[in-house]
This record gives structure tokens, C-alpha cells and sequence, in this order.
């Protein structure tokens, strides 16, 4: 394992990072104080399961598998190349590490301390916004991918199910008062300009029990915010059909990926038990309040990355619970060695 510190080639390296584009020269330099370039031979670990540390890992070169034990061996959960970041999901909750990060070849990676990052998060809110951006992108990045290869677990390279017909938004007058919407962000610590932005300009909508709220392939314009009620994510999977992937309650935020990278939904969302009531949430809304540039969304954003990262275990766990009651038989998902 080798180190190099140099500040002014670490700069001139992390800068040409996609993951990093939205950093400003001040901020990448912080960033950069806080990071060591660090190289590892090949089948050697960068993380252990069950390790307590929370510092980040950027990947400039090789391979990198993440796997997790089980009782018919380390279960493949993903394959990282160049350019891929991991280590969030501890950065953000604080708990221990899921999985193994072993190198697959000769391998170069960028670690960032969390304890120098939080004393800069402290001093320099602006950064701690551009650092969230990161990891909420990764993050969402990752889950995305997870949803498929939940997929693809069961489906075992089968035919992807037929798309389904996009419904119709909920029909009738269904109205909140501002101030139950003000209550529900209030419950989440966001700043007061945060909670009126949100109430005041948050749509709601009423879903009986089994109705979707979006489909899996659709494209996304709005974030959504549980008010009442419970909300399924789940998956149509080939030969096994409809595969929950996460149960939201009261609070929680959903649809947020396709607004970050564009893409279709990755999953269906409907309301489950008795139905639901959503707050929607506009893309030009969202990105409004989330201003790479307005130090008063870091409270949001923070909440979303938390969000995510509990999604992120959660999937990973369900993966691997699967693996383990078909007595290891899938085949890690199909990923490369």
C-alpha cells in the first residue's frame, strides 16, 4: 500500500472527476486537504465489513468488488470502476460498514477523511452543500443500479416485463391546509425559509389504496413527500413476479432519482393498506431550494442523503437475504468477476 500527499497534484487529479465537476477551486482545495491518494495491490481489502470508520473512497483506477458474508460465502453486491465513489452510506449514518471493498487488480483510490471533512463542513457551509451534492448523486446513482440488479436477480437475464400504460394523476378536489404541510416539514428540523418554501408551494393528492402514483419506465418531473398513509416502492420481476423494495411512511421523500439524472423511474410507486396522501414537489421547485449556491437547503439535502442511504442497506440487505434463502444458488447477479 503506498501514499501521496501532494496537495497541488491531488488538485490537479480529483479535478477532472465527473463527481466533482460542480466543486468550486476554493472547495476542491478543501476537499483536497482532507484526501490522501493511496494505492493497493491487488485482492487486498480497502474496507471490512463491519468496520466503524466513516471516510470516503474514490476510485481512480482498477477495480474494486463490494461483497458481503453469508453462510455459502462473500455474496457479490457490486463491481466499481474508475470514477465510482463509495464509503457514503457510513459518512452519512454513522453505522458500521456493510460490506467488504476488496481490490480486484492493482488499484488506486482517493481516501477522504470524515473526521477532517466534518471540522471543514463545520467552518464552511457552502462546501458541506457542494460535499451533499456529491454524495446525494452517488448515492442516487447507486440506488438506480441496485433497483435493476434486484431485478436481474430474480429474472435471471429473462425478457424485461411489458411496459405499463401511464396512469392518470388522481382525479377530484382533494385539499390540505398549509399548516398540516408546514407540520410535516416542521417534524424534519428544516429551516423556517425551507418549511414555508416547501408548504406553500407543495401540491397534494390523494391515492386509494393500489393506485399507482407513477410507473416504472415513466419519466419523472417531481419529488414526492409521504403526508399520510403508506407508499410501496416495488418491481415487476419476470417469473416472480411484484417485488416490494421499500415500505415509506409519514415523512418520507421518494421519486427524487429521475430528477437527478434524467433517467426513467426505476421503480413503481404506489399507495399501499389504505391508501396515501402525497405532497408533490416540482423539479423547478426542488431545484430552487436545492441551489448548489443557497447555504439554507443543507438541511434538505442532508435529509435526502439520509434517505438514501437507508434505502441503499436496505436493498443490499434484501439482496442478500434472497441469496441466502435460495441456499446461494443466484449467481452474485451476473457481475463481472
Amino acid at each position: 500500500m503506498g501514499y501521496n500527499h501532494s496537495a497541488v497534484d491531488l488538485f490537479d487529479r480529483l479535478r477532472h472527476f465527473d463527481i466533482l465537476s460542480h466543486f468550486s477551486g476554493d472547495h476542491l482545495d478543501l476537499f483536497c486537504q482532507c484526501t490522501s491518494r493511496v494505492s493497493f495491490d491487488a485482492e487486498q481489502n480497502i474496507l471490512s465489513e463491519g468496520d466503524s470508520g466513516r471516510d470516503l473512497f474514490l476510485l481512480e483506477s482498477g477495480q474494486v468488488k463490494i461483497t458481503r458474508s453469508t453462510p455459502y460465502g462473500k455474496y457479490k453486491l457490486a463491481v466499481l470502476a474508475s470514477g465510482s465513489m463509495f464509503g457514503e452510506t457510513s459518512f452519512i449514518d454513522a453505522e458500521a460498514r456493510s460490506g467488504d471493498a476488496r481490490t480486484i487488480e492493482d488499484t488506486v483510490v482517493y481516501q477522504t477523511s470524515a473526521e477532517a471533512l466534518d471540522g471543514v463542513i463545520q467552518g464552511n457551509q457552502r462546501f458541506a452543500m457542494a460535499l451533499y451534492w456529491t454524495l446525494w448523486k452517488s448515492m442516487s446513482q447507486k440506488l438506480r443500479i441496485t433497483n435493476d440488479v434486484l431485478a436481474q436477480f430474480f429474472s435471471k437475464g429473462g425478457p424485461k416485463p411489458p411496459s405499463s400504460p401511464q396512469m392518470d394523476e388522481a382525479s377530484g378536489e382533494f385539499k390540505v391546509g398549509i399548516g398540516a404541510k408546514m407540520e410535516l416539514f416542521r417534524q424534519q428540523a428544516l429551516s423556517p425559509m425551507e418549511i414555508k418554501f416547501l408548504a406553500s408551494l407543495s401540491k397534494e393528492k390523494k391515492f386509494d389504496a393500489g393506485e399507482f402514483i407513477f410507473r416504472e419506465g415513466e419519466d419523472g418531473d417531481r419529488l414526492y413527500v409521504v403526508l399520510d398513509g403508506r407508499v410501496m416502492i416495488s418491481k415487476q420481476i419476470v417469473g416472480a413476479g411484484e417485488e416490494a423494495l421499500a415500505f415509506l411512511e409519514r415523512g418520507d421523500y421518494f421519486g427524487e432519482m429521475a430528477l437527478i439524472d434524467n433517467k426513467p423511474r426505476s421503480a413503481d410507486a404506489k399507495a399501499s393498506d389504505q391508501g396515501a396522501v402525497v405532497l408533490t414537489i416540482t423539479r423547478e421547485v426542488l431545484e430552487g431550494i436545492l441551489d448548489i449556491q443557497k447555504v439554507s437547503s443543507l438541511r434538505l439535502l442532508r435529509l435526502l442523503c439520509g434517505l438514501i442511504a437507508k434505502r441503499l442497506r436496505e436493498i443490499d440487505d434484501k439482496l442478500v437475504g434472497w441469496f441466502i434463502f435460495s441456499a446461494g444458488s443466484g449467481d452474485s447477479l451476473g457481475l463481472p468477476s
